[in-house]
């Protein structure tokens, strides 16, 4: 057994301690900045400070609108959509920078070894002889001033913050899909409501000529039946584009071919989930956003540390065992032990300010990413206000265009039947009739419209509602 020699283990205990001792770290410790909100919602019951929860457990939001297709879709945007799969590979790589920073908080260890063969003179005068090596070393940069533990933390906030990136980018595909989806269910609905208008337009057609050639009525009334006809079908072939647009649309999220895929017409079902109005400022704690923005506040803050870092001399600690001998027999013996042990110290004494020029850059980026946080929570208490609002209006308006989607197809019934008797001229069914089909048609769109904002609204709060708060 070949034996350390004392001393190397005596240095080697000594700077071990001393480093422990010294060990500190420079810089500013992290605290989440604040954000501005409402009053009002400060002076709320179980108001707390809105701080990022985008783990928490977001649940399948999109199956409270009750569509058994639509969760099918969603159910595959995970594992087919290429911009969820990019944010799922830089999640990875943020990942594996947090080990490459953490492995620096260890010593290198380095196993060398060798042979030579070497000699003097050419022909029978020459020498010759072999040398065999082997030794294994270490290095070890103490982390005296904390530099290396803040770039752990801040490659651990940034992988936390391509974490959310992550929940971002699966939530906007998810939002975004659904959105499509019930574009295309009503498109689907107008189709069937334009398919109904024009059947009764063509009747309303035949009811005209067959008037017209009894010498009754104008042959302008014709025409205006027959031009009302024509406008309506050119509708109808409209809307069977905007119809594919969805659908490809819809392809394209789920991850397949536009060209291959196709979605069947299929009965709409029109629910509106109740999103419970609670303390917006807990329920924007899952926004990925905001999460992205806090974590960049963090990450800026352990580069400061750093930067200050620069002002205090680096340490390197260097060790290394081995062997050395002419045959490999006596390689590995007491006599042919090799030892070494070194401590080395840097320091800056100038360099023109450099240093300080860059602990104050990254101060000063510290509080822009603090200013973005800031902002992005102004923005996203903007929005959910914004969908608030639309979500009540939007309500109040469905019970009105449905009273007047009833009047109007009333008055278009008694136009008709007054035409038929000869009271009216069709300028005024024409007119009855525009008017009836405006009403079907704005009711289709605002239940639309209020599935599409409700999708918004559970995005603008993070991605539903389900789980602790």
């Amino acid at each position: 057994m070949i034996m350390v020699p004392p001393s190397f283990l005596r240095i080697s205990a000594t700077l071990t301690a001393a480093t422990m001792l010294a060990s500190c770290v420079i810089g500013p410790t992290y605290e989440r900045p604040t954000a501005p909100t409402a009053d009002k919602y400060k002076a709320s019951e179980g108001w707390v400070d809105a701080e990022p929860a985008d783990t928490l457990d977001r649940g399948s939001w999109w199956t409270r609108f009750e569509d058994p297709v639509l969760n099918d879709l969603v159910s595959r945007v995970e594992v087919s959509n290429q911009n969820v799969a990019a944010a799922t590979a830089a999640y990875a790589q943020a990942r594996a920078l947090v080990r490459e920073q953490r492995s620096s908080l260890f010593p290198l260890v380095v196993l060398d070894g060798g042979a030579s063969r070497s000699g003097t003179g050419i022909g029978g005068d020459s020498q010759a002889g072999s040398t065999y090596r082997v030794s294994i070393g270490a290095g070890w940069e103490p982390d005296v001033w904390g530099r290396l533990r803040r770039s752990v933390e801040a490659a651990s906030a940034s992988a936390q913050a391509s974490a959310a990136d992550l929940a971002a980018a699966l939530l906007s595909a998810q939002g975004e899909l659904a959105a499509n989806y019930f574009g295309l269910r009503q498109t689907d609905a107008q189709i069937a409501l334009l398919a109904d208008t024009i059947s009764g337009y063509q009747r309303s057609l035949q009811i005209t000529q067959n008037r017209y050639d009894a010498g009754i009525i104008a042959r302008t009334d014709v025409l205006q039946a027959q031009t009302q006809l024509a406008n309506t079908q050119g509708d109808a072939v409209g809307l069977r584009r905007q119809r594919a647009q969805f659908e490809n649309a819809i392809a394209v999220l789920v991850g397949q071919s536009p060209s291959g895929f196709t979605l069947a017409s299929n009965e709409w079902r029109v629910s509106v989930p109740s999103v419970p109005i609670g303390i917006p400022s807990t329920l924007l704690q899952r926004r990925p956003d905001i999460a992205v923005a806090e974590r960049q506040v963090a990450a800026a803050n352990e580069q400061i540390g750093i930067a200050q870092a620069a002002f205090y001399p680096s340490f390197n600690l260097t060790g290394s065992v081995g062997f050395g001998a002419a045959r490999i027999a006596e390689l590995v013996s007491a006599s042919t032990a090799l030892w070494s042990l070194g401590v080395s110290a840097a320091q800056v004494l100038f360099n023109a300010g450099a240093t300080r020029a860059r602990v104050d850059g990254t101060q000063a980026a510290h509080q822009v990413t603090i200013a973005r946080y800031r902002q992005t929570a102004l923005a996203a208490f903007e929005e959910v206000e914004n969908l608030l609002t639309a979500t009540r209006i939007l309500e109040q308006q469905e019970v009105l265009r449905r009273q007047a989607s009833v009047a109007a197809d009333q008055v278009a019934a008694q136009v008709e039947n007054r035409y038929r008797a000869g009271q009216i001229n069709f300028t005024e069914v024409i007119i009855a009739q525009a008017t009836a089909l405006n009403a079907r048609r704005a009711l289709v769109q605002l239940l639309a419209e209020r599935q599409t904002t409700a999708v918004a609204l559970i995005q603008a709060l993070g991605g539903g509602w389900q789980g602790q708060y």
